[in-house]
């Protein structure tokens, strides 16, 4: 049955690609003209293509009222990166059948890939009963005992119960509102259903209206999506990918099931090469479609060129990010074979919490507090800028609460005093703030920083890695080791002149090549290179999503009633820039806040730079070797001297405030902030010449 392009890949499911299409009704721009901004705009009538993929290009919005498209509105081109934070509206029209949901949903392993639903009646399964208006999370399709399934589940009574639904459960299921927020890619990738379009709702717009805004001025209102899509294709005679957009003015038959699909070349992802046998390797594959990036090796892999791949193997590698709080972090990943030197840089501690899991047998764990903080309870220790401490040990202690004893965590410490340590507690939930003194100069490899301390754990590089051209670390001014990753690699070479390999990650790098009935003339890969690879942000929080998540510090018990006498001395704001992410659902935090908040992260960094500059005052060294005191005049002026006038205007935080946040929103929220953390910055230039 013919259909345009558009119906066509509107309605078609995934998983039943490749598809062989004829064009029925081809078009032709006029000249020579054979591509347009990197996507095909000539087909000819009879052509055969074969389709091997889409995704979303861009949206068409049109302004929504009650539902429904305006008369008086006009369709707008909005890119996927259009900046902005909407809400989804839930689709009034059910679902009649569970195989029509996994059809038109993306049902995958992230949180974006568990749609909610809920049925009007009760469904009556073999052992359990899911009552109507229930939510009804799907998490994953798989094979049960032979057939097709849905891993499901339902909250009841704070507690999760697990079932599968088949996929041919019928009944009317409707979708549930969704009260997270998200931007215009995440929606296009993982919210709008095949053959439906999507009803949003802008949240926040995160930047200033300009003429070249395609909504109109103050637009608060509902938007309806349209996505076009960009269609992979390989052509009968060409051996590269073209890319061809689905609003494309033609009419396709989908010949599939009567032409040979094996006379196109078979282009292959990296993942389809990764999951061949051990035994496929080594191969010979020309690349289709070469990766974008000017770094090696990925400068090296351009359409046309023959490759080696050797083997396939799992490697792991360390994520580190930029310490930085002015602008974007970069990321990286450093393989274990990395040759350069690194020295410790002081670590933060925002918890009490953060110091239990930071401490080490190896060494004790020195530290200067940034931040006052007020003990509810008499028997544990009230902190002031300054204060300094040896980290002992976790252990419960007795303390009184409304006229009733009650055990808690704390973390037994020694005060360094100026001439004594004193023995104190902190309670485990302590919000201070926490900066190491660093005593060891030693230079350490890679290897030996993730083999003797806990991560994340905070470095400079000291002598760059002089076996590679340039060494992308040595010019970070500083880097938080966070975790130890494993990834999937394939080992490859140029066919031509197999001088040296590379490895390649297999989910990072977007490249497609096809196989050639070629014998490898040398089966042992020639001397093996590693680079630091440097990742997106997008790609960091991927990187993360899948690895474990990290410990979470134990819930804050109730506040004290009484408000405490103010303590003597300097007391910094109770709520941070990250508390401020913390409340996705209320933005307008007051901007006093947020310029106290700039202003801390400004200093904090300042703070640790400041960390090799203090004076170390020496005590005589008992038998046990304990640290010396440092001096803290330092520290105590420059706090108090950019924190000073925040401390009036600051309003007393919310009580438990855990609200989630979405990872991808940071970068979003930032761009509001920018011009003010640009004038906070000038701002604490002038108060560290005046220092």
């Amino acid at each position: 049955m013919t259909s345009t392009l558009e119906k066509f890949i509107h309605s078609l499911d995934p998983r039943a690609l490749p598809r062989v299409l004829q064009i029925q009704s081809g078009i032709y721009f006029q000249g020579s003209i054979y591509e347009m901004f990197g996507n095909e705009c000539c087909l000819s009538t009879g052509e055969v293509i074969k389709v091997i993929g889409f995704k979303i290009n861009k949206l068409i919005a049109s302004i929504c009222e009650n539902n429904e498209v305006s008369q008086f509105s006009a369709k707008v081109e909005l890119p996927l990166n259009f900046p902005g934070l909407y809400k989804v509206v839930a689709d009034k029209t059910p679902y009649v059948s569970i195989q029509e949901i996994t059809r038109k949903f993306s049902i995958g392993p992230t949180r974006f890939g568990h749609p909610c639903f809920y049925s009007p009646e009760d469904i009556k399964l073999a052992n359990f009963t899911i009552k109507h208006g229930e939510q009804i999370t799907f998490n994953s399709v798989e094979e049960v005992n032979g057939m097709m399934a849905v891993n499901c589940g339902v909250v009841r009574n704070n507690q999760s119960h697990s079932f599968t639904f088949p996929l041919s459960q019928e009944g009317k299921f409707y979708e549930c509102e969704d009260d997270q927020i998200y931007t215009l890619k995440e929606i296009a990738e993982w919210k709008i259903p095949k053959c439906r379009n999507r009803i949003v709702k802008l949240s926040n717009t995160l930047h200033t209206w300009d003429s070249s805004n395609p909504l109109p001025e103050n637009f608060d209102g509902c938007l309806i999506l349209t996505p076009v899509y960009e269609v992979q294709a390989v052509m009968k005679f060409r051996k590269d990918i073209v890319h061809i957009l689905s609003d494309l003015d033609v009419e396709v038959k989908d010949i599939t099931d009567c032409y040979d699909i094996n006379s196109f070349l078979q282009p292959l992802s990296l993942e389809d090469v990764f999951e061949r046998t051990s035994k496929e390797f080594p191969m010979v594959a020309e690349i289709m479609e070469g990766p974008s990036g000017g770094q090696k090796p990925y400068n090296l892999l351009n359409t046309g060129k023959e490759i080696v791949i050797y083997k396939k193997y799992q490697a792991t590698r360390v994520l580190a990010s930029e310490i930085r709080s002015d602008s974007p972090k970069r990321h990286f990943l450093i393989p274990m074979s990395y040759k350069g030197k690194f020295k410790r840089r002081p670590r933060e501690f925002p918890t009490a919490y953060d110091l239990e899991i930071a401490r080490s047998e190896k060494e004790q764990l020195h530290v200067v507090a940034t931040k006052a903080f007020d003990s509810p309870h008499k028997e544990l220790f009230s902190v002031s800028v300054g204060d300094q401490f040896l980290v002992q040990q976790c252990q419960t202690s007795e303390v009184l609460y409304e006229g009733r004893k009650k055990l808690i965590d704390v973390l037994a410490c020694e005060q360094i005093l100026s001439d004594t340590y004193k023995k104190v507690l902190l309670p485990m939930y302590m919000e201070g703030g926490f900066v190491e003194v660093i005593h060891d100069k030693k230079q350490y490899q890679l290897s030996e920083i993730c083999k003797e301390f806990h991560l994340p754990f905070n470095v400079k590089v000291s002598v760059r890695d002089l076996s590679v051209e340039e060494d992308v670390l040595a010019a970070v001014p500083g880097l938080q080791f966070e975790e130890e990753i494993t990834d999937s690699y394939l080992l490859i070479s140029s066919a031509s002149s197999p001088v040296e390999s590379w490895e390649i990650p297999v989910y990072r790098l977007n490249m497609s090549v096809h196989l050639l009935s070629k014998d490898v003339q040398t089966i042992v890969p020639p001397v093996t290179k590693t680079t630091v690879e440097e990742i997106s942000e997008e790609q960091y929080y991927m990187v993360r999503r899948y690895e474990n998540q990290t410990l979470h510090p134990p819930p804050r018990p109730p506040k004290k009633p009484a408000t405490p006498a103010p303590k003597p001395g300097f007391a910094v704001s109770k709520q941070g820039f990250s508390d401020v992410l913390q409340a996705p659902k209320n933005f307008c935090v007051d901007t006093t806040k947020k310029l106290c908040s700039n202003q801390a992260a400004d200093v904090s960094e300042l703070q640790v730079s400041c960390q090799n500059d203090l004076v170390h005052r020496e005590n005589k060294k008992d038998m046990t070797g304990k640290a010396t005191l440092v001096e803290t005049s330092v520290i105590k002026g420059l706090t108090n001297k950019a924190f000073g006038k925040c401390e009036a205007e600051k309003e007393e935080e919310e009580e438990h405030n855990y609200d989630y946040v979405d990872e991808n929103i940071i970068e979003n929220i930032r761009k509001v902030f920018q011009d003010t953390t640009v004038k906070n910055k000038h701002a604490l230039s002038e108060g560290r010449r005046d220092i």
